[in-house]
């Protein structure tokens, strides 16, 4: 993933998903992944999840108040409502300044 030169901001998830609504899951996650693309100030994700259900997701976003504004945009909070209820059985939300980055990429 290409992004900007620091500084910036990372929004770092880590998660526990339950075994309810595999699909449920999946097609909010794809979805949640859109809208925030679609929003000011989001520069991309990553994200990976091993087959016990841990998983991070990473976010990187211009500003701490692209952050503010993700989190209370209407249907990411349904969402966050959904995970909460149903979806998590536990989660960290770290919110950190990214003020260097390195980069390597296998020319193979």
């Amino acid at each position: 993933m290409k992004l900007p030169d620091p500084p910036y901001w990372s929004v770092i998830f880590p998660n526990q998903r339950t075994d309810t609504d595999d699909e449920g899951y999946d097609a909010m996650a794809d979805r949640m992944v859109e809208l925030a693309l679609q929003q000011p100030g989001c520069l991309g994700f990553d994200s990976v999840r091993d087959g016990e259900g841990l998983g991070i997701t990473v976010s990187y976003w211009k500003t701490l108040d692209d952050i503010k504004a993700w989190k209370d945009h209407p249907e990411h909070q349904k969402a966050q409502a959904l995970g909460r209820e149903k979806w998590y059985a536990e989660y960290n939300l770290l919110i950190a300044k990214v003020e260097r980055s390195y980069q390597f990429k296998t020319s193979k």
